[in-house]
């Protein structure tokens, strides 16, 4: 049943649609590879997702998708580092993670009936909780925290899925897209830390 929605949605896809896919793809590939640009297109498709998650019934991911664009301001600003480069890569304690899964767990079951009932929302409780949880990622990534990735596999999945059922099926195979991406981030992100922290040990002896 999904794979015969989202094979009609591919059909119908629009030029707009194909636009913001090709975008997002064109950032995910160079968050990947800390370039600062990756920030122009991510903003570019997002301000397009927005229209498109508005007009499927996802108003949380429009929301979201808005704040993307304010973020992807940021992001350009913060990635201002010599010659355009990231800042290096930082980690967060396991402890900050398990108070960020309980306060996005409390915050979505809060949060999620208003969305059902202010809004027509066809998926309030998933559509809240991706909402929450990728502004906490895009935050990370802003700020190159290294797990921003793993939170972004999960995110991304969940995300797939939405769009697929709304009919959006290339934005679906974005985020599908995204997920790859995201491992591919994790597995790079992780080798750069490593490297980071022999640096600092060979320097600081």
């Amino acid at each position: 049943m999904l794979l015969e929605r989202l094979l009609e949605g591919l059909r119908a896809t629009s030029t707009t649609e194909l636009v913001s896919v090709g975008a997002g793809v064109v950032y995910g590939v160079l968050a990947v590879r800390q370039d600062r640009r990756c920030w122009l297109f991510g903003g570019l498709s997002s301000a397009i997702l927005a229209w498109l998650a508005a007009q499927a019934r996802l108003p949380m991911q429009a929301v979201l998708q808005l704040v993307y664009v304010a973020m992807a301001v940021y992001g350009w600003r913060h990635w201002a580092g010599d010659a355009g480069a990231a800042p290096p890569i930082g980690t967060w304690p396991l402890r900050r993670h398990v108070a960020i899964a309980v306060g996005l767990t409390l915050s979505t079951w809060l949060l999620a009936p208003l969305v059902g009932g202010w809004t027509a929302a066809a998926w309030p409780r998933l559509d809240t909780a991706t909402m929450l949880a990728s502004l906490l990622a895009t935050w990370m990534t802003a700020r190159v925290r290294l797990e921003n990735w793993l939170y972004w596999i999960v995110i991304d999945s969940v995300s797939a899925f939405l769009y697929a059922r709304q009919g959006l099926s290339f934005v679906a195979l974005l985020y599908a897209a995204y997920l790859v991406i995201a491992v591919f981030g994790w597995v790079e992100w992780r080798g750069r830390w490593r490297r980071q922290l022999a640096t600092a040990a060979a320097t600081s002896t």
